[in-house]
């Protein structure tokens, strides 16, 4: 394995305490491991065509259009100026699950993805902002580009805490019509809640002209189901307690589980919503390659 993985790792990342430094190692061995920046293509956007010359990227020759029209043209981009994120992570009480062999709670691993997110998106000298939320808007900071903001952003993901019932539709709405100005949105959550209303808050932010971007993380128990022996589940968010035989149930949890899973995947895609389903027991390494390289290939396509 090489030695940046040891940056990456979960059981490493849970015993860093300092979240800035946490963070840095995070990006850092993800460039150093992939060996591409994570910035380029994070806030460009397509402005026009132009016709090809000698000399052109060829990387940057749209195939499409080369398909009808039989002709060479370019792609090219322009950066936004004042590019504005906001990371919004999900602090509900069913965030604070941790299974027995998870080194990290899904609300643990979310905070270490948003503070990563949150330094790729201040060094590339663009704004970030933070909304913690769960039935109710938690902390808003509005975003800012300057280095020392990163460590606001540090503090309050430090000092939230994970408790309350979730209502992330009714959220969505209200900050869809709060956030005035167009932005990239990251939504970083387990999506325990009701689908339905979820999916109208998306639209919300998608009606705005917002670029949202979802990034559901989920325990591997969660998905996995590996209990044997009877067990008492403590229900979350004033859920009851309830007594069950694993084993028995295992085939049709699972089963609407990953229909849960595949309705959020395509609904995301219908919406034309970059989607990334994480688990908690992988390296952030993959999380992040997952949504960033994402990015980039939308910013080419």
């Amino acid at each position: 394995m090489d030695d940046y993985h040891k940056y990456l790792d979960p059981q490493t990342l849970a015993k860093v305490q300092n979240l800035d430094l946490a963070a840095r190692q995070i990006v850092e061995g993800y460039v150093s491991g992939s060996h591409k920046s994570p910035f380029h293509g994070f806030s460009a956007e397509f402005a026009q065509h132009r016709e090809y010359a000698v000399g052109d990227d060829l990387r940057y020759v749209d195939w499409k259009v080369y398909a009808k029209s039989d002709r060479y043209y370019l792609k090219q981009f322009e950066a936004e100026t004042n590019f504005t994120c906001y990371l919004m992570l999900d602090c509900s009480e069913s965030m604070r699950y941790k299974s027995a062999d998870a080194a990290l709670s899904k609300w643990e691993y979310g905070r270490l993805v948003a503070a990563a997110l949150a330094y790729v998106v201040i060094k590339q000298q663009d704004a970030a902002g933070l909304c913690t939320v769960s039935d109710k808007v938690n902390d808003f900071l509005r975003p800012a580009s300057q280095p020392t903001h990163l460590r606001q952003i540090y503090y309050t993901l430090e000092n939230t805490p994970v408790a309350g019932e979730s209502g992330l539709g009714k959220v969505f709405h209200e900050l869809a019509e709060r956030i005035n100005r167009r932005s990239l949105i990251i939504i970083i959550s387990d999506l325990f809640d009701d689908l339905e209303s979820v999916l109208l808050g998306l639209k919300h932010f998608r009606h705005r002209k917002h670029d949202v971007s979802l990034l559901q993380v989920i325990d591997p128990a969660e998905q996995d189901f590996p209990f044997q022996e009877p067990v008492l589940f403590h229900g979350l968010e004033n859920l009851p307690e309830q007594m069950v035989e694993p084993r028995a149930l295992k085939k049709a949890y699972q089963e609407e589980f990953e229909k849960f899973l595949k309705t959020v995947q395509r609904s995301c895609r219908d919406l034309k919503l970059d989607y990334s389903l994480i688990r908690t027991d992988q390296s952030l390494d993959v999380a992040l390659s997952a949504f960033l390289s994402h990015r980039q290939s939308r910013v080419g396509s």
